[in-house]
């Protein structure tokens, strides 16, 4: 008979953060793959890491998250050009987020869920910005997840995530019909109304609120730059999904507090 989980030596209190940062770190090499290889509909698993310059293969003692890119001082090995600082940040990223939820919660199964989801958002975000779409090969089975996970303790249970969901995805749907209709040309993809599902699949209606109002404000307040220094417009471009990814994972930090200061302030 095995241990309970919480006996096992790796998840002891003490290993936990440090095994979920370790952990973080070697997704988040993963999901730079994913950043690199979904848009141009590539596979996830072949071919092995190469040097976009030379196309050498990367061999495993080069592929150490973060470390590898500081010992080769950022150049490949095989032909020196230049690995771009992304790739270490983004493994460091992801890995100070498993850290950042093993300090919040215990090993278990809604910890895993929750790196799954904050390492999904962060591939969905990276996307978005670079190529202004967000792919159903994850957006879909994401919110498939989200609506698993409804079904573990905690909120949101299964109505909420399920109402949620389907909330997300026709409030979005409804302001893309609006906004066409005003400016004659889409505004909102279905990439994030499908987003909007996921997050609401996960999140719940409240918390979903939340990230759609960070999400807003920051896209709001970027534009503004945009214009004030000459680099855009109103009819500029934002790529929505990308403040809706990163509000999303603040969300997963910060929603509860958020919620818990507006109904105090709401109770006077």
């Amino acid at each position: 008979m095995l241990p309970e989980p919480t006996q096992w030596p790796a998840l002891t209190p003490t290993a936990w953060p440090w095994t979920a940062l370790l952990l973080g770190l070697v997704v988040g090499s993963f999901a730079n793959v994913c950043v690199h290889r979904l848009p141009r509909r590539r596979s996830l698993a072949r071919p092995g890491s190469a040097c976009p310059h030379c196309g050498a293969a990367i061999r495993w003692f080069d592929n150490v998250p973060v470390l590898s890119w500081v010992l080769l001082r950022a150049r490949c090995r095989r032909c020196g050009g230049r690995i771009s600082a992304r790739y270490p940040l983004v493994e460091a990223v992801n890995g100070l987020l498993y850290l950042g939820l093993a300090l919040l919660m215990p090993p278990g199964l809604e910890a895993v869920v929750s790196m799954v989801f904050v390492t999904a958002l962060l591939v969905l975000s990276l996307i978005d910005f670079d190529w202004h779409m967000l792919p159903d090969a994850i957006t879909l089975p994401g919110t498939a997840l989200g609506l698993l996970a409804s079904l573990l303790p905690g909120p949101p249970g299964p109505l909420e995530s399920v109402l949620s969901a389907a909330g997300g995805y026709l409030a979005f749907a409804l302001v893309a019909r609006v906004a066409r209709w005003h400016y004659g040309e889409e505004a909102l993809g279905q990439g994030d109304w499908k987003l909007a599902a996921m997050l609401g699949a996960f999140l719940g209606w409240r918390s979903l609120l939340v990230t759609v109002f960070f999400a807003c404000l920051a896209g709001a307040v970027v534009g503004l730059l945009l214009i004030a220094i000459g680099r855009g417009s109103r009819r500029t471009h934002i790529p929505l999904g990308t403040f809706l990814g990163a509000a999303g994972i603040i969300a997963v930090f910060v929603a509860e507090p958020v919620i818990a200061w507006y109904r105090g302030l709401l109770d006077g």
